[in-house]
């Protein structure tokens, strides 16, 4: 993604944001340190997460595949199961409907290689977003009739394709629908709806991804056939946490265990469109001894989506499809050039909705809603998350048609205001669906102010004044000398971080800067910083320059900072990555 200055949004004045330390649960660090031998930063941590429980904790630092749910527990599992088999045993043609995002293009890629293997006849569809637009559609119902297909099964959508299944079944056809957003009030009259945020879903864990649902009922399909589940998951473990992670999935309960197992399998995967894509984004020329999810989140993941974002997702399909090495290079070289055009188009739509955010004053309301002719339909999403962080308040990007006289694009949220809520509270002006975090909306561009006021009034009930300031949250308070390569090691055994497990920051008081050095890169300066307990290091400071321009060295300071282990060239120690910082002098 594009980096934009703070500048952008006026002169950063150190500290970048308010610091709100995390409260703490000494009791629970107490019992970890003794009864685990964890490092206190580490136990602090851990209790913090909400990991109470020797068990917990245990099951968290030493994740299995085991510790995997029964797939039978997921509702309509039985049925969905038989619909399948049976189409097998018939010999009938199941039509495969995905999505244009990764999570839709890798469930779909999951099943089709999955079916395929045991003797399924399938065909597959991946919408084009600007030709076939958002979820079933009627056309595919038609386009899946006419080819003849007994079964339509979807990927990550259809829990809302209400109308659309009662067409396939007027054809004659069977639907099963699996998915993971948020249920509407009225379901389709599928044969069965695989989805835990139904209400009557006693599926221990909610959050699975569209490719988490998939690779779950993948497996519970081979537990039915006596395929080796050990086999299906080293074979199908890559495209769940492709989709997993880059469809932003919380990194707790099943989603981390297949993070932490489908990351390893993704660095050793057989598939030549997985290894060309590794290859193609640079990923494997530094020969990474793991993947972390930074690879799939800003590498791999926006390369997929580039392609359905840009062009058509079916470039990605067919690339996860690839038995041959040499279409696997060609699909992966088409994918890095729509990627680089993704990467243009999103940055000039930053700039521009920035200053559109400006000229209309939309960042006075608790939602930011703005909107422009001939947007590209493609980084809408990207934008809105964009204008999020900076402005630290929903917001809703929408491109308008002049010919139709309607918009449509993407919204970001922040924690409290649940988009899908957002848009069902407003039926008869809002249309459109996703999850709390991340939603899709259309309206008539003739309503956009009375949608700006609704939105306002929906998002105000949650969000107060203080809300709309950048607030960061470091974990825990460190002496420098807690900050050792066994804390470490432990920390690295809470990998993988994401959502609801993110990367620990730390804030070390008191420590001396002794020298602010440039680099090749004016935005990434390096601090000289030392402390008692702490021997001289450099750190860098990404995207501080110009908060430290014109700043003197010879200043202590409270540091915000990210700690990890830095190799290099045969040398090992310990890295502060500094985030943030409050000279001591200004902080009263």
């Amino acid at each position: 993604m594009t980096s934009l200055s703070d500048s952008e949004l006026g002169r950063p004045i150190l500290p970048l944001s308010r610091w709100r330390l995390k409260e703490r649960v000494l009791e629970v660090e107490d019992r970890f340190q003794r009864e685990l031998g964890l490092t206190r930063p580490i136990a602090a941590l851990l209790a913090q997460r909400g990991i109470h429980s020797l068990e917990a904790a245990d099951k968290f630092l030493n994740p299995s595949l085991s510790d995997l749910h029964d797939p039978s527990l997921l509702p309509d599992f039985e049925p969905a199961i038989h619909a399948i088999l049976g189409a097998r045993e018939r010999n009938e043609l199941v039509f495969i409907h995905g999505d244009y995002d990764v999570d839709g293009v890798t469930s779909a890629a999951l099943l089709t290689r999955l079916l395929q293997k045991v003797g399924v006849r399938v065909i597959t569809k991946v919408p084009n977003r600007f030709k076939d637009g958002y979820g079933v559609s009627l056309d595919a119902v038609k386009e899946a009739h006419q080819l003849g297909a007994k079964l339509f099964l979807t990927c990550d959508c259809g829990v809302g394709a209400v109308e659309e299944t009662e067409l396939a079944h007027e054809f004659g056809m069977k639907v099963v629908v699996t998915d993971h957003h948020t249920v509407p009030p009225q379901l389709p009259r599928a044969e069965a709806i695989v989805n835990p945020h139904r209400p009557d879903s006693t599926y221990p864990y909610q959050m699975l991804s569209g490719a988490g649902i998939a690779f779950k009922l993948g497996e519970g399909l081979c537990r039915a056939l006596d395929i080796p589940v050990d086999s299906f998951r080293r074979a199908y473990l890559d495209l769940a946490v492709l989709g997993t992670i880059a469809d932003v999935m919380p990194l707790t309960g099943e989603n981390r265990i297949i993070a932490r197992f489908g990351l390893e399998r993704l660095l050793e995967s057989k598939k030549p469109g997985i290894n060309a894509l590794m290859r193609e984004s640079g990923i494997l020329e530094k020969n990474p001894k793991k993947l972390k999810n930074y690879h799939v989140g800003f590498v791999l993941g926006p390369r997929l989506n580039a392609a359905g974002r840009i062009d058509d997702a079916s470039l990605a399909f067919d690339l996860l499809m690839s038995q041959d090495a040499n279409e696997s290079y060609r699909l992966a070289r088409q994918v890095e050039v729509l990627n680089e055009k993704r990467k243009k188009e999103q940055e000039d739509l930053i700039l521009e909705a920035i200053e559109r955010v400006r000229e209309t004053g939309a960042d006075q309301h608790s939602v930011i809603l703005v909107s422009g002719e001939g947007w590209h339909e493609g980084v809408l999403g990207i934008v809105a998350g964009k204008l999020r962080e900076h402005f630290n308040r929903p917001a809703f990007v929408l491109s308008v048609n002049p010919e139709t006289g309607w918009a449509k694009g993407s919204g970001r949220s922040v924690p409290g205001v649940n988009l899908a809520d957002a848009i069902r509270s407003n039926e008869g002006l809002l249309e459109g669906g996703g999850h709390a975090a991340a939603a899709g909306i259309s309206l008539e561009a003739s309503r956009m102010d009375e949608a700006q006021q609704a939105l306002h009034e929906f998002a105000s009930q949650f969000l107060t004044p203080d809300d709309f300031v950048k607030v960061t949250e470091p974990d825990l308070e460190v002496e420098p000398d807690e900050v050792t390569f066994p804390m470490l090691e432990q920390m690295e055994r809470m990998e993988p971080f994401g959502v609801a497990n993110p990367e620990p920051t730390f804030v070390c008081r008191n420590v001396q800067v002794d020298q602010i050095i440039a680099t090749k890169n004016p935005a990434h300066p390096q601090l000289m910083i030392r402390s008692e307990g702490l021997p001289a290091m450099r750190a860098p400071a990404f995207n501080m320059g110009e908060a430290l321009a014109g700043r003197a060295s010879g200043f202590a300071a409270d540091i915000l900072f990210r700690p990890g282990i830095d190799e290099y060239n045969g040398n090992v120690r310990v890295k502060w990555e500094i985030k943030d910082l409050s000279p001591i002098e200004e902080n009263g």
